[in-house]
């Protein structure tokens, strides 16, 4: 499969503090990576250097083939990212924020109504479409967040905890509609979170990110038997605190 993300010895410092610390790693296309790590890991750190949000101090990185330092607006026109906290207009419906949106992306009139109604279908809105996003729980707001990703057909997504917040219904619904999205559309799907067991329950890899090195990648079975040992199970918790604790 062709890597969506590349990066070699990518590398950020603020200062004498070391964010990311030669980061080089490989997501494929249509992977469910999860992105594990403690605060201050520096996962978010690497996202923004992904999204040309943040310049690496040091090595490289190519997203979708694209280096995010010198080609920032084509990765925004192919990756959506879902940040931790989600702004929307709060006085406005939820179709007129993705209508926002939109337009915003220069989306052909024609077509807009189109890919707002396929993306309020497609995150299970499509009957709360016309109500004030003020009004919006948490976890509708977290899935208009994916419609809004949506309405520019991303290669990509880049998700930050997005299930932090939501009761175990909106988890499953989030869950669920991110592992639709890479199953049946070909999306690859960065996932950071601090959910070991929503991680362990959709991702097809993994990385552990501790103290901005990247201590393992790989399959959650090919972790476990890299720290378990054969017949050392697959729990992604029990193998995530071994590696925090020898870090």
């Amino acid at each position: 499969m062709a890597a969506i993300i590349q990066t070699e010895n990518l590398t950020r410092r603020y200062g004498r503090q070391v964010a990311v610390d030669g980061l080089t790693l490989e997501i494929n296309e249509r992977e469910i990576f999860g992105f594990l790590g403690p605060n201050g890991a520096g996962k978010t750190t690497t996202i923004l250097m992904l999204l040309g949000l943040t310049e690496p101090t040091s090595g490289s990185a190519r997203v979708l083939g694209y280096d995010p330092t010198r080609d920032p607006l084509e990765i925004k026109r192919q990756v959506g990212y879902l940040p931790e906290n989600v702004g929307f207009y709060d006085d406005l419906t939820g179709r007129e924020n993705l209508r926002f949106m939109a337009e915003l992306n220069r989306l052909p009139e024609a077509r807009i109504t189109e890919k707002i109604e396929e993306a309020l279908r497609t995150v299970g809105l499509n009957g709360e479409g016309d109500k004030l996003v003020g009004a919006y729980s948490r976890g509708m707001r977290q899935r208009l967040g994916i419609a809004e990703l949506l309405i520019k057909d991303p290669k990509l997504l880049i998700l930050d905890e997005p299930t932090l917040g939501l009761d175990p219904d909106g988890t499953n619904k989030m869950l669920d509609l991110v592992h639709a999205l890479s199953r049946d559309r070909g999306i690859t799907v960065m996932l950071s979170s601090h959910q070991l067991e929503q991680v362990q329950r959709i991702c097809t890899r993994v990385g552990i990110m501790i103290k901005g090195k990247l201590v393992a990648v790989g399959t959650i079975e090919e972790l476990a038997k890299r720290k378990l040992g054969e017949g050392g199970g697959m729990n992604l918790e029990e193998i995530y605190m071994r590696y925090f604790k020898e870090a």
